[in-house]
């Protein structure tokens, strides 16, 4: 166990309070619980056995900037990498990362691991009367697949082009009188999500439900929930009010 003090200058200072194996959990959305995590390593550090028998994870429940997981354009950073530098130099015998964007976070991070949203996505799912699963892009596709056939669900991918800057939403599958659940790790803004229930509705599906692992939901739920049924979501990223979001907690 450890306690974290944070003063009024913002400086973070961390105390060892049980001797043993470290388990340190966060959201790892903020460049501050990245410093609370190197803060409670290195007074870990400073108190474990010599031996070193004792072993420090760390688990992040919404890595931060992982969605910038290449350099976007010349003389521009590559964000993830310096994050992921920053969280190899704590030396952590394994980092547990709830639903990555990409695999790049896992190759970038040294020792590790994807925790699946798969348990979340089932609880979802059998809430729902046996929806069809969409996924909202190609980039997406691999994982949502996977899902669906450990669900034994139905998948219809989608895909999105821009014509004249407009999206272009195109569906590979059936949906007319169908329910339809979109899987996806991360709803920012939501403006992806909204265009494609508003295609998925065009092809006749009676209701559209979307999953997201890490709800940031930036600019609201007005325009979004008058597309969308419901909405399901961990509480990775925040938590949220709103009587039509349905969150499965991870972090507490």
């Amino acid at each position: 166990m450890y306690d974290v003090t944070k003063f009024n200058d913002g400086q973070i200072a961390s105390k060892i309070t049980t001797e043993g194996n470290l388990e340190v959990k966060l959201r790892g959305n903020t460049y501050e619980d990245l410093f609370k995590a190197a803060s409670i390593k290195e007074a870990w550090d400073a108190t474990v056995t010599p031996d070193r028998s004792a072993t420090a994870n760390l688990t992040l429940y919404c890595l931060i900037g992982q969605r910038s997981d290449r350099r976007f354009n010349v003389r521009e950073s590559f964000d993830l990498k310096v994050i992921a530098r920053f969280i190899n130099s704590m030396n952590f015998n394994q980092v547990s990362i709830l639903h990555p964007h990409s695999s790049v976070s896992l190759a970038l991070i040294e020792n590790s691991v994807e925790i699946s949203h798969l348990n979340y996505v089932k609880m979802a799912y059998e809430s729902l009367n046996k929806p069809v699963l969409v996924s909202p892009d190609a980039g997406a596709f691999k994982a949502t697949y996977t899902i669906a056939k450990e669900l034994g669900a139905d998948l219809v991918p989608s895909n999105k082009v821009r014509i004249n800057n407009e999206p272009l939403i195109t569906l590979q599958g059936d949906v007319k009188g169908k329910e339809c659940l979109i899987v996806d790790d991360l709803a920012d803004g939501g403006r992806t999500f909204l265009n494609l229930a508003k295609a998925l509705n065009k092809q006749g599906a009676v209701k559209v439900f979307l999953y997201v692992t890490h709800g940031q939901f930036n600019h609201g739920f007005d325009e979004l929930l008058t597309i969308i049924d419901h909405i399901y979501c961990t509480n990775s990223y925040r938590e949220i009010e709103e009587d039509r979001v349905t969150q499965f907690m991870v972090f507490e």
